[in-house]
């Protein structure tokens, strides 16, 4: 729920004085629509119970574990003894201070739930807080017997947590996809907002929103009608509320800047207390992730601050660590996997295992990425006789079923295999494990000036164009995820793109 400041002045702004219920026409029975089955607000608190229980239980059980290896499974009779005793106490007080602080991190708002990492961070938080005091609290009071608590139930813990929230997280996005446990809201604002704010809700998968209504200002009841066919439909910006209210819904998202502005939406947060429905503003911060906006209130003006984002620093130091390992461990790891393929490529046709080409990195350094080799020997000569078969508007060239592909390299391309070698890349430190596509010097010459943000921070082996539909994303779309990438990236985010990863590989989609 959006907070205002506001006067003591209650009079309602004039837009309101002038609501004619005339002026609502429906191209839907709002009955029917305050009616959709497991939607809206309703479903949080079933689903926070969910949370609550599962949370519960893994606490439980990662205490409990380390409270059997602490006395065995075997004797019995250590459980009688004054040791035991104490341990259970013990127990039972981190069970509760565990549980309280969850609760108390409010990992289970519903504005964190089901989106983001936000649900994961606070429970991390929780959990390392937790321990925290905890330590403290045993070594003012010579608990020798707490180390078990923390090389046992700390780890389990953590994990069992977040394992439980993602695949809590796996359900609700499930049953999203069927229209279930979605919070209803109307749009308000000018046409061309409430476009926008409609066409990105209903193209974002990980949307908990479902727009079941519109108030289209200045615009006359048929004209609305058509726009959104299937919406229910408002040219009054005075009966926003009752309009809000005669479908039931639960949220109001005021895109862009209505006439009447800050004084507009005042008078609409008045009118809709008493009720359930929210108040949302639908920011215009374009390519701005959550972490980086933080309020502050000045006498009454709520004051947004926005993180200005850095491309150095010891948060790129330790992303660099994680590269140099992981990438390292892959390396040893897959190095059978890697002759297999190479013999693979030589046997289906003529020419090296591998594919070099020059690449622009960080800053405009040029460097060469590794491929296994996934077309013929002659492919770039043979790219001008099908330049005009390009498949994707932009500077890319992309064609689905292209003549140059090896039958190998299509099950290469398909599970993303070519692009293993780029391992090498990443652990000689000219690409990272995620970041923007690693695009051509040709690319880069016909780049908008704000394209060039992508150089900002390295190339990555995965990013978020990977997992978000890969070659089936148009070029503009590859831009804004990348750009949105360079200044919203975080190493949680990343271990996310990197799991995400394993997901899209094993059930490719878009890959050609």
């Amino acid at each position: 729920m959006v907070e205002f400041a506001v006067t003591r002045d209650r009079s309602p702004h004039p837009r309101f004085r002038q609501h004619t219920p005339e002026a609502v026409t429906l191209a839907s029975d709002p009955t029917r629509i305050a009616q959709t089955p497991t939607s809206g607000l309703t479903w949080a608190n079933g689903y926070r119970a969910r949370l609550r229980w599962s949370d519960g239980l893994i606490v439980t059980l990662a205490v409990g574990a380390a409270f059997f290896v602490r006395f065995g499974v075997t004797d019995v009779t250590a459980y009688t003894s004054p040791v035991a005793s104490r341990f259970a106490t013990m127990s039972l007080l981190v069970i509760l201070v565990w549980s309280a602080t969850i609760s108390v991190f409010r990992s289970r708002d519903l504005l964190v739930i089901g989106v983001g990492t936000g649900e994961y961070r606070r429970v991390a938080h929780a959990t390392t807080t937790t321990f925290g005091l905890l330590a403290i609290a045993f070594l003012v009071f010579q608990a020798e017997t707490a180390r078990w608590f923390f090389t046992i139930a700390f780890p389990l813990g953590l994990v069992g947590l977040l394992l439980s929230r993602w695949m809590w997280r796996q359900w609700l996005t499930t049953q999203r996809t069927f229209g279930h446990f979605l919070s209803r809201v109307i749009v308000v604002g000018s046409r061309v907002d409430v476009e926008k704010v409609v066409r990105q809700i209903r193209s974002n998968t990980g949307a908990a929103y479902t727009v079941v209504g519109a108030v289209v200002e200045n615009a006359d009841s048929t004209n609305a009608r058509e726009l959104f066919s299937d919406l229910a439909v408002s040219s009054d910006l005075g009966g926003v509320a009752q309009f809000a209210r005669t479908l039931g819904v639960d949220g109001v998202v005021v895109a862009g800047q209505p006439s009447g502005g800050s004084e507009y939406i005042h008078d609409l947060a008045w009118h809709l207390e008493g009720g359930r429905t929210e108040l949302i503003l639908a920011t215009c911060l374009a390519n701005v992730a959550g972490p980086r906006i933080h309020f502050r209130p000045v006498e009454g003006l709520p004051l947004i601050h926005v993180e200005i984002p850095q491309f150095d620093g010891g948060k790129h130091l330790v992303k660099r660590v994680m590269d140099v390992t992981l990438a390292g461990l892959a390396l040893l790891f897959l190095s059978p996997v890697f002759a297999m393929l190479a013999v693979l490529i030589r046997l289906d046709s003529e020419g090296s295992a591998l594919f070099s080409q020059e690449r622009v990195g960080r800053d405009g350094r040029i460097f060469r990425i590794y491929k296994f080799r996934s077309m013929v020997s002659a492919a770039p000569e043979l790219l001008a006789d099908l330049i005009a078969n390009s498949e994707v508007n932009g500077v890319l060239f992309k064609m689905k079923n292209d003549p140059r592909v090896t039958r190998v390299g299509r099950t290469l391309r398909k599970f993303s295999l070519d692009e293993l070698p780029q391992l090498w890349n990443v652990l000689r430190g000219d690409m990272s494990l995620v970041g923007p596509r690693p695009p051509l010097p040709k690319e880069v010459s016909t780049y908008e000036d704000h394209v060039h943000r992508r150089l900002y921070i390295k190339p990555g082996l995965t990013g978020m164009w990977q997992v978000n539909g890969r070659s089936n994303l148009s070029w503009e779309e590859s831009v804004r995820l990348d750009l949105y990438y360079v200044e919203n990236w975080s190493l949680l985010g990343d271990l996310i793109i990197l799991w995400r990863t394993v997901k899209v590989v094993t059930q490719p989609v878009g890959a050609y």
